[in-house]
């Protein structure tokens, strides 16, 4: 596994700071570092061959003919004031190949005297989306740690970083390189809705962290689209919440037990909950489970492309 350099900026660049991002939940973390890279007008200068390293698990049909997916992209851009390498990534990579990747990462990062890397990501928690976002950083030095806490991070004080968003920092800390990741709080019922208004927060500590300034008018309409989405998924529920009460016939179950304000969350939990056991368990009846809750909810057509591709993704791994 190699990284193309196609452009040689030892010259331009003497310590520079590194910004990672892997796609995860609700593309927080890297929807926030590539909003940075467009916004900076990174170039780009170096890429991974991933030909030697990826290994596809299926192939992609089209017409009755197979081919091999495309690698997925692994960029390096560097902006030269302030000095900055950003690195975003297609795809999240497990086990030993990811440990590789990492490591021929930071092989390249000592190349160019990376002083410090950033991540980011997200933290799902029991919230509702019209809660402001929470900023959380992690570090694997006390004194980045602490660094933190001034721009407006609250310091994780137990938890975990799933994928490659929190394992680089580990493997960053092996090599004596300080790291800290940056995680955006987010409903836990949303985790596979992008989720621009996490992202922004990310931005917006960056802005402090980096003396970077950042126009966000773009990700702002993002965020109010965002909000209108999640109000109208909330008010169908609140809506057939309504009339279950009115129904002589209508039992709420579960519900009964909980605030009018607080449905929408409990709702949205559940269904995505059913959506990850169909996901993992392939099982019919979950599925049927799945489709009468978003018709009992009036959800489905918010929810039918996501659905429908449970199935899709079914097909496919037959082929």
């Amino acid at each position: 596994m190699n990284i193309k350099m196609h452009r040689d900026i030892t010259g331009d660049i003497h310590s520079p700071t590194l910004l990672a991002g892997w796609p995860g939940m609700g593309n927080v973390g890297v929807g926030a570092i590539d909003y940075i890279r467009r916004g900076l007008e990174a170039v780009p200068f170096a890429e991974v061959e991933m030909n030697e390293y990826f290994s596809p698990d299926a192939v992609e049909v089209k017409n009755g003919i197979a081919r091999l997916p495309d690698l997925p992209s692994q960029v390096f851009y560097y902006v030269q004031h302030p000095e900055l390498i950003i690195f975003e990534s297609e795809t999240q990579t497990a086990g030993p190949g990811g440990v590789a990747l990492m490591t021929r990462m930071l092989d390249f990062a000592q190349q160019l005297k990376v002083g410090t890397i950033f991540t980011g990501a997200a933290f799902a928690m029991p919230i509702s989306h019209r809660q402001p976002a929470r900023i959380l950083g992690v570090a694997n030095r006390e004194s980045l740690r602490d660094t933190l806490v001034p721009h407006g991070v609250q310091v994780l004080q137990e938890g975990q970083i799933t994928g490659m968003n929190g394992l680089f920092l580990a493997v960053a800390g092996m090599r004596n390189i300080q790291a800290a990741c940056l995680m955006a709080t987010i409903p836990r019922y949303a985790t596979n809705i992008p989720n621009p208004k996490a992202s922004r927060e990310i931005v917006r500590v960056f802005e402090r962290l980096l003396g970077i300034r950042v126009d966000t008018s773009e990700m702002d309409d993002a965020v109010e689209q965002m909000d209108q989405t999640m109000a109208e998924i909330e008010e169908k529920i609140q809506e057939a919440f309504a009339s279950m009460l009115e129904s002589e016939e209508g039992e709420e179950g579960d519900l009964e037990q909980i605030s009018e304000e607080q449905v929408p969350q409990v709702v949205m939990e559940m269904i995505e909950r059913l959506f990850q056991e169909v996901q993992a368990e392939g099982s019919k009846e979950k599925a049927v489970q799945l489709k009468m809750e978003l018709d009992r909810w009036n959800l489905y057509s918010l929810y039918e492309d996501r659905f429908l591709n449970l199935f899709r993704e079914d097909q496919e791994s037959s082929v």
